[in-house]
């Protein structure tokens, strides 16, 4: 008996009609098209956010070993041609008369620094994706003070991100 109603019910109905479906797919589409949109703005953000971020952290790290160096140096010398013509190159003796120099050159992007203590001589590479443009990255001696400006540059095209850091630095007297 109940069966009989269902089937009485069901009689009338013969599934989803053409415009049923039309208006699904185009719903469904509609919905995919906006889910791609933000997925491409989300990835494109994150690779921004990653260049920046990389940037940043070269700038600083540059600074941070340029600065270190600057505090302890009594001779400054190239800061005129730093980096594009002579590399920058610090010098201070230490509480036991030990003779050290820091050099800074960029060669091909990468910030190297070649520390010698008098005995033993190493060469690190400090920062990548530094700009050697002029203007970009560059140090300035006036009167004891160091002005040192880094400029990293990461992307590609159209999509480069630049982060300049400026330090200023009182150095030791003698300068």
């Amino acid at each position: 008996m109940m069966f009989r109603k269902l089937k009485i019910f069901h009689k009338n109905r013969a599934g989803f009609t053409l415009i049923d479906m039309i208006a699904a797919i185009a719903i469904t589409g509609i919905i995919a098209i906006g889910a791609s949109v933000s997925i491409a703005q989300v990835l494109n953000q994150t690779t921004r956010n990653n260049d920046f971020t990389t940037a940043s952290h070269n700038a600083m790290n540059a600074l941070h070993w340029m600065s270190r160096d600057a505090l302890m140096a009594q001779t400054v010398n190239g800061t005129a041609g730093f980096p594009l013509t002579q590399a920058l190159s610090m010098k201070w003796t230490g509480w036991d008369n030990s003779a050290y120099t820091a050099n800074y050159t960029v060669t091909n992007g990468q910030l190297r620094r070649i520390y010698s203590d008098g005995t033993n001589v190493a060469t690190t590479v400090i920062a990548e994706d530094i700009n050697p443009a002029s203007g970009k990255t560059g140090c300035v001696s006036n009167n004891g003070t160091i002005v040192i400006t880094v400029t990293s540059s990461v992307g590609a095209g159209a999509k480069v991100i630049d982060v300049t850091r400026v330090r200023e630095i009182s150095s030791r007297p003698n300068l």
